[in-house]
């Protein structure tokens, strides 16, 4: 066995002559693994609304998008369109136009995002997931139907279900606003309530309203224009792949984001969130492991005999700078290890039992209980960040000792 490690590890154990070092020593211990403990669950909990967020906009974005550069819309009966939509792995393409209109309800209004879509939407997204009232439809028989964001559905006071229907009045495009009849310048329509969905975005709930495209195009008076195509691909298709294909195919005339880029602001406001709470977490670590080199200084002032001991026996000071600096890492190695089963032991509880609840009423959020996703390499990376910080302190204290060595 390594003598220096086989007296680091007799030094840690055993007691002390000073009850104080044996203290400070647990509190090293204890300082690191709550601090440790600590990251893993912050980030954990951070996985966890991440991946609620990501599942809600998976319901609603489809794989790819597709979008032009300039311009509002774009007619894709094109050759080009029509070999970039034959690429291997797509499965359905659906339609949306986006515009500006009026929302009235009895006597309250609303200026709304109109988004129309062909019924292949609700075979690119999930609707039905994200629906809280009623149900998505589009069209039956000859009645058209909206579907409202949450937010814009409380502001007219509209449910599912409602008998009067909605009145929209979209600008008509190209036309001069007539002062002495101002009316003149909107188309006016008609549409019954289908449901009320959420997706927990206040530019979307409190805004947004579905309807069939064919409507759409009607009322703001396009023939086969759309604002974008959205794309579902096959299961075993790779949107990497199919991306890339599309944009060669198409040019620098259009955007083919995925879903993260169709939703960057939203992902990138996590990650910063996620990650400025671990380089807080990571500053109070600093002050813990801290207490490594109180306790290591306090142990070498009690055991200067036994260095004069080892140094009288022939022991080199390279010697006893690594029977302290096995100290040194044994105390961090424990305290990471505690830290991380006492973490994901945590986040075991939390994701199976809900011990910590969000609300003491059930249903009140989307989720009753604060969500945890445990990422292998976030336990990595934890486990690194400590490890480093806690060794740069041992190695601070051993540098001191070896100075004094000579002396000694």
């Amino acid at each position: 066995m390594n003598l220096s490690y086989f007296i680091a590890r007799r030094y840690l154990f055993s007691k002390k002559s000073h009850n104080a070092i044996n203290v400070i020593s647990i509190i090293s211990v204890c300082g690191i693994a709550i601090a440790t403990a600590a990251i893993i669950i912050v980030l954990s909990g951070f996985n966890g609304f991440g991946g609620i967020v990501e599942g809600m906009f998976n319901s609603f974005d489809p794989d790819l998008k597709i979008t032009p550069k300039s311009g509002k819309v774009f007619d894709y009966h094109t050759p080009e369109f029509d070999k970039a939509l034959r690429v291997k792995g797509i499965q359905v393409i659906s339609e949306s136009l986006e515009e500006n209109a009026l929302y009235k309800y009895d006597d309250r209004q609303m200026p709304v995002l109109v988004k129309g879509v062909s019924e292949e939407f609700r075979l690119v997204t999930d609707m039905n997931k994200l629906m809280v009232d009623g149900r998505f439809r589009l069209t039956e028989d000859v009645i058209n139907y909206t579907t409202l964001g949450s937010g814009l559905a409380m502001t007219l006071g509209a449910r599912a279900g409602f008998i009067n229907p909605i009145k929209i009045y979209a600008p008509k495009r190209d036309v001069n606003i007539n002062l002495a009849n101002p009316t003149a310048a909107f188309t006016p329509a008609e549409i019954m309530i289908g449901g009320v969905f959420t997706l927990n975005q206040p530019d979307v709930d409190e805004q947004m309203a579905i309807i069939p495209i064919g409507l759409a195009r009607e009322l703001f008076r396009y023939n086969n224009e759309v604002s974008s195509l959205d794309i579902k691909l096959n299961s075993d298709a790779s949107v990497k792949k199919v991306k890339s294909e599309i944009e060669k195919i198409l040019g620098a005339d259009f955007f083919v984001e995925n879903r993260f880029e169709q939703q960057k602001e939203s992902y990138r406001m996590l990650q910063i969130e996620k990650w400025v709470s671990f380089l807080i977490l990571s500053l109070i670590l600093l002050i813990a492991v801290f207490n490594i080199v109180g306790s290591l200084t306090m142990l070498i002032v009690e055991k200067k005999e036994d260095i004069k001991s080892l140094k009288n026996m022939g022991a080199d000071n390279r010697l006893i700078s690594r029977i302290f600096l096995y100290e040194g890492w044994l105390i961090a190695f424990f305290g990471i290890i505690s830290g991380l089963i006492v973490g994901l032991l945590i986040c075991w509880l939390q994701q199976n039992f809900g011990l910590l609840r969000l609300s003491s009423t059930p249903g009140a959020y989307i989720v009753d209980a604060y969500p945890i996703i445990i990422m292998f390499w976030d336990v990595v990376l934890v486990f690194m960040i400590v490890s480093s910080i806690s060794l740069l302190a041992v190695y601070y204290t051993i540098n001191n000792l070896k100075k004094k060595l000579n002396v000694l």
